[in-house]
């Protein structure tokens, strides 16, 4: 069977939707099933971590749920082709020690590359932590908007709290 056969397509097609459901509905007691969705010498890539094994990946999630209250993404879109991935997603969470009361919301994409058996190989995710993160927060978030100000052809940005006009 051909890698873009019909029925590898079908199973990539539904490895991806298992991976979207582990995602979405991802508690802290789930966190021991990252190894059956992950290869066992899968690469992970974000903003803050760069690792590789599902030991490696695990911790990763397990510190999401250490330093966040109540973290779940929401897969808003995906791509299947071949045998690559493309998620893109809101991280919704609270901090836990500043403004735990304030929900914080993350919008960011994932690749991922599947193996044979539907695994992940690959997962990099990408989102901008200066406009996502670093931006909300004080004193770095007064220097982050106007550095986004000094650097805008225009002069003017946009609130990282509020959507285009």
């Amino acid at each position: 069977m051909s890698a873009n056969s019909p029925d590898s397509l079908a199973n990539m097609d539904a490895a991806v939707q298992r991976l979207v459901q582990l995602y979405e509905t991802l508690t802290q007691a789930d966190i021991r099933l990252l190894g059956t969705c992950y290869a066992p010498d899968a690469h992970f890539k974000d903003p803050f971590n760069d690792v590789s094994g599902v030991p490696a990946i695990t911790r990763i999630f397990e510190h999401m749920f250490a330093s966040l209250q109540d973290p779940r993404f929401v897969v808003t879109q995906r791509l299947v082709q071949g045998q690559q991935a493309f998620l893109a997603w809101e991280f919704h969470f609270r901090l836990r020690r500043w403004r735990p009361d304030t929900a914080q919301c993350i919008n960011g994409a994932t690749l991922l590359t599947l193996d044979a058996q539907g695994r992940v190989s690959m997962h990099r995710d990408y989102w901008d932590t200066a406009e996502e993160l670093y931006a909300k927060l004080p004193l770095l978030g007064t220097l982050m908007r106007w550095l986004r100000t000094a650097g805008s052809a225009s002069g003017t940005t946009i609130d990282a709290d509020r959507s285009p006009p």
